[in-house]
């Protein structure tokens, strides 16, 4: 049953079984943070973990550290530490380069697997997904095509029976919607086309299963409910019964069979690993080996019940003022996020600044959803309570109409 009181969202944080995690981050004083969905918060474990990694693994032991600390292999490594965050076996994972790179890797991969030519993707995709398509069906002589994934448009682009590889994001960026992972990656395989499922927004947020729904490829970033830090690098997932036969774009060193050969010509490693290209950020993959050790310590049944529990609250307060969700009510149907329509024209920027200087920390996203990330290791109920009912109070007050709040910064 959603909390209808402060007093009873304090009660289940005293009995929230993820309640000691919170004590794993940093969190600064006197501010709810509801962008997690964004940039994740800073572990405690982070800095000392990053500068062991500075001042003794590169300081001291210089380079020798590629054998002594397993540099070589932290992208296998940190993989297999994703792995079970989505699903995945660790020998199907591999971290580095980021989301765009990976994005291009696997669509190129999956358009030579297939004897068709058309990328099906969804019309309002985060424009990553976008831009890198334009570009790799660009230079595959191949050709994008948009859809609403959510009606009737899915099936239909599907059944002409020329697509070759369907791109969807698994949570919607703006709306928060969670689309259906295993009946869509039946849909498409029923109709001869392979499935890359980007994970931006669910991973580390919502239960996933790529190897129980038989997907084909994903991507994800790390730096958002992942907590590895601004930039971090990205993951990449290939199916296990594709690595004999996949063949990707950005054959680089990393990528060879016997890189230390030395040989003039390429020869892609087995498994996943054929997926690496150049050397990998050390020092931002020791951010996330510290996030991931966290991560370890969290049950995803139980982030994923709290997620829901405090997301209905949000809604229910926000609600009652009259603010309309875009992100669906059904729990099955829904990611970690609350995205809210802005009350009227123009509205939705400045309101989320106005509540920023209220101390709660939240996102716009244009042209008129005011975003809310839920993050169950960190953020308690009586932080969703305390948020929700602030950002009633600057709509109904409407102290958002201050000018200054209308001033938009570079990064929204």
């Amino acid at each position: 049953m959603t909390p209808t009181t402060r007093e009873e969202c304090a009660a289940l944080d005293a009995a929230d079984p993820l309640a000691p995690l919170r004590e794993e981050f940093v969190l600064p004083e006197g501010v709810i943070y509801l962008d997690g969905n964004s940039l994740g918060a800073l572990p405690r474990s982070t800095p000392g973990r990053v500068a062991d990694m500075i001042e003794r693994e590169w300081g001291q032991d210089l380079i020798r550290s590629w054998n002594t600390a397993g540099w070589w292999d932290k992208p296998r490594t940190l993989g297999a530490k994703v792995a079970p965050l989505v699903g995945a076996d660790p020998d199907e994972v591999v971290v580095g380069d980021g989301v765009s790179a990976n994005l291009f890797k696997v669509l190129i991969a999956a358009l030579r697997m297939s004897d068709r030519s058309v990328v099906l993707g969804e019309a309002g995709n985060f424009p990553t997904d976008l831009y890198v398509t334009e570009g790799a069906v660009g230079l595959a002589g191949a050709t994008q095509r948009r859809i609403d994934p959510d009606g009737p448009a899915l099936g239909e682009a599907l059944a002409a029976g020329d697509v070759a590889v369907v791109l969807l994001s698994h949570v919607d960026y703006r709306t928060g919607t969670l689309r259906d992972m295993p009946g869509i990656t039946r849909t498409a395989h029923d109709h001869g086309a392979l499935v890359v499922w980007d994970l931006c927004h669910s991973a580390g947020a919502v239960p996933i299963d790529l190897s129980g729904c038989g997907a084909d490829f994903a991507v994800g970033c790390t730096y958002k409910y992942l907590n590895a830090g601004p930039g971090a690098p990205a993951f990449l997932y290939a199916a296990r019964r594709h690595h004999p036969v996949v063949d990707q774009p950005l054959s680089g060193w990393h990528g060879h069979a016997r890189p230390f050969d030395f040989t003039a010509d390429y020869e892609p490693a087995p498994g996943v690993s054929r997926f690496l290209s150049g050397s990998q950020p050390l020092v931002a993959d020791a951010a996330l080996e510290a996030s991931l050790d966290v991560w370890a310590k969290a049950d995803m049944d139980l982030v994923r019940a709290k997620s829901l529990a405090m997301t209905d609250l949000f809604l229910r307060v926000t609600g009652e003022a009259g603010l309309v969700s875009a992100t669906p009510l059904d729990h099955g149907r829904r990611g970690s996020q609350v995205a809210l329509l802005q009350p009227e024209e123009g509205s939705g920027y400045p309101i989320v600044q106005a509540l920023i200087e209220r101390g709660v920390i939240g996102d716009f996203r244009a042209p008129d959803v005011m975003r809310f990330g839920f993050t169950p290791l960190y953020l308690r109920y009586v932080d969703v309570f305390d948020a929700a009912t602030a950002l009633v109070e600057v709509v109904r007050t409407g102290e958002w109409r201050e000018e200054r709040f209308a001033q938009r910064a570079q990064v929204t």
